[in-house]
């Protein structure tokens, strides 16, 4: 993969992260600030825990910090996998976004 093919779909996954965010706020009782500075998107919850997704172009890495740990993705030209077998981007983000804001939340790509 080409540095100008992971940053177009690293870039996807982050409009997603939004998105997914913005429709969150609009139909949940879940209030998640959505900070975006450059190739970083910061989630913000109630309780001022926070999720970081940032993008590591030199290794083609999306990283994702959450309160349960550190997770690297890797995309395998279907989806972003962690590289240590921990499941899908959209998975890991949902199942940690919802154990920081006490409520189920869904995030997709």
């Amino acid at each position: 993969m080409t540095d100008l093919e992971f940053l177009d779909l690293a870039e996807n996954l982050l409009k997603a992260v939004e998105a997914s965010c913005d429709r969150i706020n609009d139909d949940d009782s879940a209030d998640i600030d959505n900070q975006r500075v450059g190739a970083m998107v910061t989630l913000v919850f109630a309780n001022r825990s926070q999720i970081v997704i940032n993008l590591q172009k030199p290794l083609h890495e999306v990283w994702l910090a959450a309160r349960s740990g550190g997770y690297h993705f890797k995309f395998d030209s279907k989806k972003w996998t962690d590289t240590k077998g921990q499941g899908e981007f959209f998975a890991c983000l949902s199942h940690d976004a919802s154990a920081q804001a006490g409520c189920p939340l869904v995030f997709a790509a």
